[in-house]
């Protein structure tokens, strides 16, 4: 097995590791040596393939499995935690992750058979979503199918990343900067040192994550406000919501303070590595932004959710999207919808069942 592997320079890796049937192809595992032995950022999805290229990506970085000394999670997400587990039983490394995203990953194991589903299904049909696309849900809960919740088998981190913390590597100045959106305890490590080869202004290092991306807009889901309790977990793209959350504004934010770092480089979990966070920053607000607008004119006629979803621009026909890939674009719609509720520039129309919304 050969493994595509870039030497980013100063002790910093990054290795492709395959994620299967998923048109972004593979997650940029990052390597970081330590004086306590290497460390991994992230591990890539649970597959048999992921693991023996994550494997011979750690040799042709230099090292042994059995050098790695922990692994620093920037989500809960299969395709960034899913071979944690193993990594953990090959080596002993430990596992850190932000607490937010350890209560995803401890409420999913913790889930009885069925649970998801019954969610998805009441969040479904308080969207406004048709009877054809919820007959599958119910015919899947009522003969056990799908009973398998995914990432049940994730494993529990050993210990937490706390926000603004340096964390304990030594040898390497890594700060953790929480960055929620994409998820709840989505977080960003800062690289305080000098880039090796920078040739562009800026402090340092960032390991992104799913948080800023060269070319993609992270999706921004639903997850519950820090108070809730007792909510079911979800899969990648849907997590569980209170009605309070707002995490389109919790992802601005998070922009914002990612672009006061002026990092020299940004090292993110997919595509490549690229400079000028802050220009990327910019156009990620705007686009968030000129959608809000969107929203908020396709609301001057009331709609639920669902409607609101299938009249948006997304990267294709709403007829052509998945039927896996509508239950995320619901999320998203609902994501922004509660930001434009926020802000009182929407709100819902009194006695609508399912619930419509209307521009103010």
């Amino acid at each position: 097995m050969t493994a595509q592997v870039t030497d980013h320079k100063g002790g910093v890796w990054s290795i492709a590791v395959p994620i299967p049937d998923n048109p972004l192809g593979h997650t940029l595992v990052h390597l970081l040596e330590t004086d306590r032995g290497p460390v991994l950022i992230d591990t890539g999805w649970d597959d048999p393939d992921s693991w023996d290229t994550l494997v011979a990506g750690v040799t042709a970085c230099g090292f042994a499995l059995t050098d790695l000394h922990g692994v620093l999670i920037t989500h809960h997400h299969p395709d960034h935690h899913g071979l944690s587990a193993k990594v953990r039983e090959a080596s002993g490394a430990w596992i850190a992750m932000h607490a937010a995203d350890t209560a995803v990953v401890r409420r999913t194991r913790a889930a009885e058979p069925g649970q998801w589903l019954d969610y998805l299904l009441a969040k479904l049909t308080a969207a406004g979503a048709p009877d054809d696309h919820l007959a599958p849900l119910r015919k899947a809960r009522a003969t056990g199918n799908g009973r398998k919740l995914p990432g049940r088998q994730a494993a529990l981190p050993d210990r937490g990343i706390d926000p603004g913390e340096l964390l304990d590597l030594p040898g390497r100045r890594v700060r953790a900067i929480w960055t929620p959106g994409h998820t709840p305890g989505h977080v960003c490590l800062h690289l305080e040192e000098e880039h090796p080869s920078a040739r562009t202004p800026g402090f340092g290092r960032l390991f992104s994550g799913d948080h800023l991306l060269p070319g993609i807009t992270p999706h921004i889901g639903l997850y519950e406000a820090p108070d809730a309790e007792g909510s079911p977990p979800g899969p990648h793209g849907m997590e569980s919501s209170g009605e309070d959350a707002d995490p389109l504004g919790d992802y601005l934010d998070s922009l914002e303070r990612v672009a006061r770092l002026a990092p020299a480089e940004v090292l993110p979990a997919h595509q490549h590595a690229f400079t000028d966070a802050g220009g990327r920053v910019r156009d990620l607000i705007a686009h968030h932004e000129e959608r809000l607008a969107q929203l908020k004119t396709l609301l001057q006629e009331p709609r639920t959710v669902w409607q609101l979803a299938m009249a948006m621009e997304w990267n294709r026909p709403w007829e052509q999207i998945p039927y896996g890939s509508r239950n995320i674009a619901v999320s998203e719609a609902e994501a922004h919808l509660r930001r434009l509720v926020k802000q009182g520039r929407a709100e819902w129309v009194p006695g609508s069942d399912p619930v419509r919304y209307q521009a103010v």
